[in-house]
């Protein structure tokens, strides 16, 4: 019976643990020379939203390096980055997923370089819920700080 039991709230553990993750959007990516609108929730923020959305809103980055060597910088920031998969790398593209420490949840982080503007746009996303208290925020603000591109 305990053996049983044990079983049990191991498989459930599991599950819920597993559970957190949500599934991967099918709204990434670059469309029309940008990326996918913020949800309502105030789990997001983005370079393309309207710069009065201050829940939403971060300004872009310019970059000044040529785009290879500008992504590469990018690339090597982010592998440094802890909980970090790239998931996809293009030639003016970088698609992230991060993941929390304990809850495992995941979130969607985008980057996409204007060639033409030579601007560096981004947008960062929580897959599950509500309110991330911030963190998608912050982890834009860790990631472009210092950043030479």
């Amino acid at each position: 019976m305990n053996h049983k039991i044990s079983v049990l709230t191991t498989t459930a553990l599991f599950y819920f643990l597993f559970s957190c993750t949500g599934t991967r959007p099918d709204t990434l990516g670059v469309k029309s020379e940008k990326l996918a609108e913020c949800p309502k929730t105030p789990n997001c923020v983005s370079s393309f939203a309207d710069p009065s959305d201050l829940e939403h809103y971060r300004s872009s980055v310019p970059y000044k390096k040529p785009l290879a060597a500008a992504q590469l910088s990018l690339k090597e920031k982010l592998e440094q980055s802890p909980r970090v998969k790239l998931i996809q790398v293009n030639t003016n593209y970088i698609y992230a997923e991060f993941t929390s420490l304990i809850m495992r949840y995941v979130d969607d982080v985008e980057f996409y370089f204007d060639e033409k503007n030579k601007i560096l746009h981004f947008r960062s996303a929580s897959r599950l819920g509500k309110s991330d208290f911030g963190v998608n925020r912050k982890r834009i603000e860790l990631i472009l700080k210092d950043l030479e591109i």
